[in-house]
């Protein structure tokens, strides 16, 4: 499979991203090319993982096309043809898309069914999850009591978000609009948490991204229960109190942890091997989930 790591596309580049790269159409559209390249804490490192851009944009497309009936999304359903050249196309087949173009939301919505990552650091310091309090003793990676919203602010480029609570969204946005992303949230996770169930993958948590259309519409954008936005587990393998292994970049991630690194560009290289074993995780989510 042919490996994509940098685009070369004739319209305006208007942003670079750590995975997307977005050009610019019209007044009124988007093209969103997800790319192979690979970011692990909000660093971005020089090996491509073959075939994760395509199997990203498959299962947000898979997903925006399933969770239309609970909020409308950034997809516009054109065909590629109309904007970009045959060789364009080839370029970019199978990981690009035409988006409605959208006023963003600094707003990251992050929904969390279990506790797992830096919800459970900050349980064991503080007996909370963003501020949220929660029973004694529960064990790593236990389904919370309760499905938690906890939000954050979006960051500039090359910063951290920052976990806020929801009335800092509503200073943010105001009141109504914070109300419709913690609620469209909350309703999204549910619906494909109990969908990925049923296909044998617990959904732990994940984050959506929100925006306005022309109309203030809230519109669901960016990328939606991919394996970059969220954590997927296996549910035959899961056991509480064991750290579950991840259908995603958590291989990267926990490989990252062994070494002395400052998390700070540059990368470190990766071996083969595990260029190799999350290139796998990624097409196997796929499979369990769209297939």
């Amino acid at each position: 499979m042919q490996t994509l790591f940098e685009t070369s596309i004739g319209l305006p580049l208007i942003q670079k991203g750590k995975v997307r790269d977005i050009y610019d159409i019209d007044e009124h559209r988007l093209l969103i090319v997800t790319t192979d390249r690979l970011s692990a804490f909000d660093v971005v490192f020089n090996q491509p993982i073959s075939g994760k851009g395509r199997v990203l944009n498959e299962v947000a497309n898979f997903w925006f096309e399933r969770t239309c009936h609970i909020i409308s999304n950034q997809l516009t359903h054109e065909s590629l043809d109309s904007v970009l050249t045959p060789e364009e196309i080839e370029q970019v087949d199978g990981r690009a898309i035409i988006v409605k173009k959208l006023k963003p939301l600094p707003v990251e919505a992050i929904v969390r069914g279990y506790i797992i990552g830096s919800g459970w650091k900050d349980y064991q310091q503080t007996g909370s999850v963003c501020g949220i309090k929660l029973p004694k003793n529960l064990q790593l990676a236990e389904k919370l009591p309760q499905t938690l919203y906890t939000p954050s602010s979006k960051a500039t480029a090359g910063e951290h978000d920052q976990n806020i609570d929801f009335k800092q969204t509503v200073q943010l946005v105001g009141k109504d609009l914070a109300q419709q992303i913690k609620d469209a949230s909350l309703a999204l996770y549910q619906f494909a948490a109990d969908y990925a169930l049923e296909r044998g993958i617990i959904i732990a948590d994940t984050k959506f991204e929100f925006g306005l259309d022309e109309a203030g519409k809230l519109t669901l954008m960016d990328e939606v229960l991919t394996p970059d936005s969220s954590r997927f587990w296996s549910k035959a393998n899961y056991q509480v109190g064991i750290s579950p292994k991840s259908f995603d970049k958590q291989i990267v991630r926990d490989y990252l942890e062994t070494l002395d690194w400052g998390k700070t560009p540059p990368a470190p290289t990766l071996s083969d091997n595990i260029v190799q074993e999350t290139a796998d995780k990624y097409k196997q989510v796929q499979r369990l989930l769209t297939q």
